[in-house]
């Protein structure tokens, strides 16, 4: 089933019918999308960009949370200012609770699927008889004058009822008290939790979905009403943050934002390590393995609070321990500084000192050449073991190195790709807010996009698994059976990272590559991200914005790469080679005379010609042989002898899209004097039939053709887009046609007069 709201639901279809569609005349492949998509309003226009009423509402909040170390649990009190900026009013609120992903019993835990084959690994069969009693325990619900308020828990959702309906343009200003135990990640899973260091008995806790937090309202939509199942990622406001957290006094905590007070929990050469790293060209130490190492077994029993600012974020993120080491360096975006950081244990060394805020650094720069600048004043990526997850300025992050410090190429290779794709979240995303819970390929296929050529430009010869033409044939390829479009809620997809990440990455980059071009997919792709930053796009405004900014229709790529399952699969069908005699020409065919024109030399008496002297010209009088002598090589320019002398192979070749998804034809001609050449036929040969026949004229004789000889198109059988040659030329006919311009008897004639004729 297609997310709430889905585009193709719009017009009362679902993804089955608009794929089934396709099988008319033409097979619909080119039709346009209107019908498909919202009509374009106020809001939202047909160009893609924000309409003249453009809005969204804001969010924010005021926190302090506790980590008590010795029970693992977190405690939390938060207020929160709603913004309602629709022009709605309000009744109630929805708040996001994702920790109740957790309750046992949860949709997401009942609809988990499973199997038990002939055996079972210890492990799993541990966690089998492991429970983790998790989720939101929420103690208080108030508004901003103490008195409580109703609210209702319905899964990963609560509703709060408002005293009073919420005006547009007014504010309402509630209080949440909670606290949840803190999950084992490496036992229980999901996206934040603790880790324990049994060596030396200590944690690292990586904080993220731990508050209470509202859910989108917007215009297309309302509420987003789709239940957290650890899948679908998050759709969040924007808003301003505070937030002030209280763990054990030598803990080293990174979070979203700007600390606020330095002075209170960093040693005064800490302070000026900090300070000198916001100039460093390289990563600097601010908190160094000795001072980490003292903290590790020291184990501080009193407390301390870090505060934390971050302005114009849809979410909050830390993390916190003693075990932390901390380095940062500079990175210069546009007109301002960016402090990118790292905060990583000893055992993450000497990999994460190499090469984790480089990486941080190196992603900010790249992806704000191809987006939009960074904004923010920090950047951050946070050990984590095995994981890698993405929130506003920071990021937790997975790769160690063996205990003896040596580590694998494919363990540094995958600390620097994951470093890079997580920070570019904050691209896409955090800044560029789409709705995750729906459509994960807004963020995840834009940021594996994105991700290649940043790899390309850490190493030109860095692996890439995924994002490219070949990497999306190979999943287009397998088993259709799972294959679902791309347009599918997040929650719904059997293979969502070769959909999501895989095949809308590959998409984009054939875009760029092959059918728009670098130039002018770059200057689209930039309106795209300019007009959407810190706004919330939907999947239609991404197409329109391509096509306004590009000034090229390309209904036909969303319908078959994004709607259908459709592969790419074109094929050479057939060739064939001729070329012109010049000692074999004839005269044009003459045209036989018609059963009409037979009858009339009855029926018709006498025609104006035949009865009136005065209509008759040169033409009509002068009927004989000589006086219209168009015979062998007379009439012929000397370009036309020239011409036919030089007469071109011509290769009739018949193509076919035997895979359904429309692409250009991108041919390449192998001659036989060794040397190449490619013609590029646009995708629109494909929008009357699933054949293409067309004439080639080629001065040299062609051994082989071959289809997409650089893997452009994903094509899914690469086996028949190769004809191999030569091939004998057939010899033809040719003829001189008569037309006005070249044919002029009465000239000839009157030349001959003049001659003495």
């Amino acid at each position: 089933m297609p997310p709430k709201y889905a585009p193709v639901l719009l017009a009362g279809l679902t993804l089955a019918s608009a794929v089934a569609q396709d099988n008319g005349p033409g097979h619909g492949r080119f039709q346009q999308m209107i019908a498909e998509w919202p009509t374009p309003n106020e809001y939202r226009t047909a160009s893609g960009a924000p309409g003249h009423a453009y809005w969204q509402q804001k969010v924010d909040y005021d926190m302090h949370v506790t980590i008590d170390d010795a029970t693992q649990k977190l405690t939390g009190e938060e207020t929160i200012t709603y913004r309602n900026n629709s022009p709605d009013g309000l009744d109630y609120l929805w708040l996001q609770l994702d920790q109740d992903l957790w309750v046992p019993g949860s949709d997401a835990e009942m609809t988990t699927p499973g199997r038990i084959g002939d055996s079972i690994p210890i492990a799993r069969l541990r966690n089998y008889s492991f429970i983790y009693v998790g989720g939101f325990r929420i103690t208080a619900v108030r508004d901003g004058g103490g008195r409580d308020l109703d609210h209702t828990v319905n899964g990963t959702m609560m509703r709060v009822d408002l005293p009073h309906t919420l005006a547009p343009g007014r504010s309402f200003v509630f209080h949440i008290d909670w606290w949840y135990p803190i999950n084992d990640r490496l036992k229980v899973g999901g996206r934040s939790g603790w880790e324990y260091f049994p060596e030396d008995g200590n944690y690292i806790y990586a904080m993220a979905q731990f508050y209470p937090r509202l859910c989108a309202y917007n215009d297309y939509e309302g509420w987003q009403n789709k239940q957290f199942l650890g899948r679908g990622e998050f759709t969040l406001e924007f808003g301003d943050f505070k937030v002030a957290i209280t763990v054990p006094a030598d803990h080293i905590v990174g979070a979203t934002g700007e600390l606020q007070n330095a002075s209170s929990v960093l040693t005064p050469e800490q302070r000026s390590r900090l300070e000198r790293a916001r100039s460093a060209s390289r990563p600097l130490m601010i908190v160094t393995e000795d001072e980490a190492h003292i903290s590790e077994k020291k184990k501080a029993t009193d407390t301390r609070t870090w505060v934390f600012k971050a302005g114009q974020v849809r979410d909050f993120a830390f993390a916190s321990s003693r075990k932390f080491l901390w380095d940062g360096m500079d990175q210069t975006v546009g007109d301002h500084h960016v402090l990118c950081m790292s905060f990583y244990p000893g055992e993450a060394d000497p990999l994460w000192g190499q090469y984790s805020t480089r990486a941080v650094a190196h992603a900010i720069k790249t992806y704000s050449k191809y987006s939009i600048d960074y904004p923010y004043p920090v950047a951050q990526s946070i050990h984590t073991d095995r994981m890698g997850m993405e929130y506003p300025m920071i990021c937790f992050n997975g790769v160690r190195p063996e205990k003896d410090g040596t580590y694998s190429e494919e363990a540094k290779l995958g600390l620097i790709k994951v470093v890079i794709h997580e920070v570019g979240h904050n691209f896409f995303p955090m800044v560029i807010n789409s709705d995750e819970r729906q459509w994960a390929w807004q963020d995840e296929g834009f940021n594996t996009f994105l991700e290649t050529l940043t790899y390309q430009e850490w190493d030109r010869d860095m692996p890439i698994y995924r994002g490219t033409p070949l990497t999306a044939s190979a999943y287009m390829k397998g088993d259709r059976s799972k294959r679902v479009p791309i347009m599918t809620g997040s929650d719904e997809i059997p293979e969502l990272h070769d959909s999501q990440y895989n095949k809308t990455a590959a998409g984009l980059n054939i875009l760029r590559e092959t059918i728009m071009g670098r130039a002018l997919f770059d200057k689209a792709f930039h309106t795209y991200c300019q007009r959407w930053l810190f706004k919330h796009p939907t999947p239609w405004d991404f197409f329109r914005t391509m096509e306004d900014a590009s000034a090229m229709d390309l209904d036909w790529f969303w319908r078959g790469w994004f709607y259908t399952t459709e592969p790419v699969d074109l094929s050479i069908d057939h060739v064939r080679c001729v070329k012109a005699d010049p000692n074999n020409r004839s005269e044009p065919r003459k045209i036989p005379p018609t059963l009409t024109h037979e009858r009339n030399l009855k029926d018709v008496p006498q025609t104006v010609v035949e009865r009136d002297p005065g209509s008759r010209d040169f033409y009509d009088n002068a009927k004989d042989a000589a006086a219209l002598p168009i015979d062998g090589m007379a009439g012929w320019s000397a370009e036309e002898r020239a011409a036919l002398a030089d007469a071109p192979y011509l290769y009739e070749v018949t193509f076919s899209n035997k895979g359904g998804m429309p692409m250009p034809l991108i041919v390449q001609w192998t001659y036989a004097d060794g040397t190449t050449e490619v013609d590029r036929i646009p995708a629109l040969v494909w929008r009357m039939e699933d054949t293409f026949t067309r004439v080639f004229a080629k001065l040299k004789e062609v051994t082989d053709i071959q289809l997409d000889p650089d893997l452009e198109t994903a094509d899914i059988d690469t086996g028949n887009n190769v004809w191999h040659g030569p091939l004998k030329p057939e010899a033809i006919k040719v003829f001189k046609e008569r037309s006005i311009e070249q044919s002029n008897p009465m000239r000839e004639a009157k030349k001959r007069g003049r001659a003495g004729n």
